[in-house]
């Protein structure tokens, strides 16, 4: 299973419409999970188009993003691989503990707010944020990640960078 992550994309501020270089990760991704920020429902009904979308809500969106269906944390298994999904992780002290503690039984926590991509394990959990295609803050670039997902297993991760 190939799974298109993506966080903070901020429509219609930051996001105008769907980055071009972005369609391909989408045509083919089998799931997109979004971490938060998407703040109007419109690109949550975009990237529904491609593949079945899982969301959680942002500190930025609107009513009609929860009117969609983004909870403020959600618990999934993909292709046995139990994730967590959280918008706002805190603070980077003791970040991979809190969120052993939140998602107990996760493999890896999906969260989004701070635009700085991370990949990182610790206490028994890996943690991912994609960053964000379109408000790349401090980042040289914007970005997203991709998980291969295969016998019940993260079997890849990779965060990667849009071109400028």
């Amino acid at each position: 299973m190939r799974v298109l992550v993506l966080s903070d994309t901020h429509s219609p501020r930051r996001w105008k419409g769907c980055p071009p270089a972005l369609l391909p990760q989408l045509e083919a991704a089998d799931v997109v999970l979004h971490a938060g920020d998407v703040c109007t429902p419109d690109v949550l009904e975009l990237l529904a188009t491609f593949a079945p979308v899982h969301a959680v809500m942002g500190n930025n969106d609107v009513p009609e993003v929860a009117e969609w269906g983004a909870p403020e944390t959600l618990e999934l298994t993909l292709e046995g691989v139990r994730v967590g999904m959280i918008h706002d992780s805190g603070q980077r002290e003791g970040r991979t503990a809190r969120l052993r503690r939140r998602f107990p039984t996760a493999d890896l926590v999906v969260f989004g707010h701070s635009h700085i991509p991370l990949d990182e394990t610790g206490d028994g959990v890996r943690i991912l944020n994609p960053g964000s295609p379109t408000d790349r803050r401090r980042q040289p670039a914007g970005t997203y990640a991709v998980l291969d997902l295969h016998d019940g297993r993260l079997a890849d991760a990779r965060i990667q960078q849009l071109p400028t």
